[in-house]
């Protein structure tokens, strides 16, 4: 008997059919598609191409070696986010009933955040251990578009975005302090003046991210050009890059407080550091959080600073006091 108000053409397909032409559309081609939902390329080709002929038309057209969605296409994947999302609240009002006994919570956070967020996610999936935890890390940029496209329930980010609209919680600080090879002459100095420490070769990271706007507003309002000897993308290349004697850097403390750091690397006493900065907690503006994301809040604001723990570590990599007159505030929050 006919269920009341399915049609013809939702008989004809599967929730997996739509799972896997959604996991094609998000991942951008068939192969990486197939590892995400655990089939071969033949097999995602194969209900992606019955679902086309549930629809009547194609939903992709090949384009030189790109596939690209057809009209159709788009409108169908519209289509099947609505029922997802749809799916996933139901989900989570019944994971709601049940005291959070069940649930899904996707957070991405930009890179230098990947230094603590595990620890935080470890603890709440210890208070919490029914809910599903998904953690994505990206540079700001691409971490900034996830926020536009609204596709995580919670992001970890610097000062939030002037062009988009969201609501953003401060709840740890992000001191970011100068960076040197243990054996460089600037190490045990004291008040070395920025005039100084903007003379050193320095390791940037790339355009747009955070600690190089912070870095670069910094020495704009003292009126230095700092020299750049290289840039690169992450924060453990930098890292690296610094400790094998290529110049100095200026990073977030909780990228050194993992033990095995500290005979590598100091921290030079320069003048106007740390620059004080925070990490916020951040979601587009008058979106409903899910039971799983609302207790991550939670608990995040409550008891994040505690589970980060104390930076940096001991030895030399001593950080200076965050208040008082030489610490400056970084008005560029963004990392």
């Amino acid at each position: 008997m006919p269920v009341p108000g399915v049609n013809e053409f939702a008989r004809r397909i599967t929730l997996r059919q739509l799972e896997i032409f959604e996991a094609v559309v998000r991942h951008g081609g068939f192969s990486r598609a197939a590892e995400a939902v655990h089939l071969t390329q033949p097999s995602v080709s194969m209900q992606v191409a019955r679902l086309g002929e549930a629809v009547g038309r194609p939903l992709f057209e090949q384009i030189g070696r790109q596939a690209h969605l057809t009209a159709e296409g788009r409108r169908l994947h519209a289509c099947a986010a609505e029922l997802f999302e749809a799916l996933e609240r139901f989900q989570d009002e019944m994971a709601d009933m049940e005291g959070l006994k069940r649930g899904r919570l996707r957070l991405a956070v930009v890179t230098t955040a990947e230094y603590f967020a595990p620890r935080v996610l470890g603890a709440f999936s210890r208070k919490y251990p029914g809910i599903e935890v998904e953690l994505v890390v990206r540079n700001r940029r691409r971490v900034l578009e996830r926020v536009a496209a609204n596709d995580d329930d919670l992001y970890i980010l610097g000062q939030p975005p002037q062009d988009l609209e969201v609501t953003a919680e401060p709840f740890l600080q992000n001191p970011h302090v100068p960076l040197a090879p243990a054996n460089h002459p600037l190490a045990g100095r004291k008040a070395v003046p920025l005039a100084r420490f903007a003379r050193e070769p320095m390791i940037m990271r790339e355009r747009g991210s955070g600690t190089r706007k912070a870095m670069e507003r910094l020495f704009r309002e003292a009126g230095l050009s700092p020299l750049v000897r290289m840039e690169l993308g992450g924060t453990e290349a930098i890292k690296q890059a610094v400790a094998g004697g290529l110049g100095v850097t200026v990073l977030s403390a909780h990228a050194l407080s993992l033990s095995g750091v500290a005979p590598l690397f100091c921290i030079p006493d320069v003048v106007g550091f740390p620059l004080r900065r925070q990490w916020r907690l951040v979601r587009p503006r008058g979106k409903v959080l899910s039971p799983a994301a609302r207790a991550f809040r939670a608990f995040v604001l409550e008891e994040g600073p505690a589970l980060v723990g104390a930076l940096p570590v001991a030895g030399p990599l001593t950080l200076p006091p965050l208040t008082g007159p030489r610490a400056r505030d970084s008005g560029s929050g963004e990392t």
